[in-house]
């Protein structure tokens, strides 16, 4: 049995609803911090946080499109199968970005330090989509909290843009795991290739795995490309990765 609560935790920019997930119990478990995609808050995001949640963990599943405002819930199938994906998401999309995602975290850090149930300071972080970036954005800002850091099907991990995640190689101290698909417009292979020059060079401790014959998005049960036995490949790798680093290698851990 999962406990689910809805909170709202104060940022410079407004108030962030933010979806908690937690086992039943008294704890002490790692926390987790999920950063959505690009169709925000809905049904199959809930699934992710409370299978998460699942595995021993207090996990965050914060709505960072606050500021935007009111919108969904969206169903990505729906919108894909319209074709106004863009015109869709895009004002969603738009409200936030590795920056702003990474200061917001700083306000669920702080949430989660209020917690009893919460184990020590380490966290996890995971993301998919838009939210792989932000995952390792996190890890790059709070080195000394987010220990462990996972993206899926991740796009712009490696461009030129000043927020790009690779550039904060150099600060990050987790270990990450980064599945990219074969079939992904947001992640051609010559991103990836930049992506782990730039962590080679960091000396970052990394996997960075290609999921052939996936497509972007193959992880969520929701998207029209989602991938069973990919998504519990990616399952698998996510919870060998935190349960190592957050549970084992954690110096009070039982």
């Amino acid at each position: 049995m999962i406990k689910h609560e809805t909170i709202n935790i104060r940022t410079p920019d407004g108030q962030c609803a933010t979806h908690v997930f937690a086992p039943e119990g008294a704890g002490p478990w790692p926390a987790v911090i999920v950063y959505m995609d690009a169709f925000g808050i809905r049904p199959g995001l809930m699934e992710v946080g409370e299978h998460i949640a699942a595995g021993g963990y207090v996990v965050l599943v914060p709505d960072l499109f606050y500021r935007y405002g009111a919108y969904g819930p969206l169903d990505p199938k729906e919108v894909f199968a319209s074709g106004g994906f863009r015109a869709v998401v895009g004002p969603l999309m738009a409200s936030t970005d590795n920056v702003k995602a990474a200061q917001d975290t700083e306000a669920l850090l702080a949430y989660l330090d209020t917690r009893k149930d919460v184990a020590g300071d380490a966290i996890g972080t995971v993301g998919f989509c838009m939210g792989g970036g932000m995952a390792i954005a996190a890890a790059g800002t709070y080195p000394d909290r987010v220990a462990a850091a996972a993206s899926f099907h991740g796009g712009r991990l490696a461009t030129d843009a000043p927020a790009s995640p690779h550039l904060l190689a150099p600060k990050i101290r987790a270990e990450l795991y980064v599945a990219v698909a074969d079939n992904d417009g947001s992640c051609p292979p010559d991103m990836v290739e930049r992506f782990e020059q730039a962590l080679d060079d960091a000396g970052v401790r990394y996997r960075c795995e290609l999921y052939r014959g996936a497509s972007h998005g193959w992880m969520k049960p929701d998207f029209p490309v989602y991938d069973e036995a990919a998504a519990k490949r990616g399952w698998s790798e996510m919870f060998a990765l935190f349960d190592r680093v957050l549970k084992q290698e954690r110096p009070d851990a039982a």
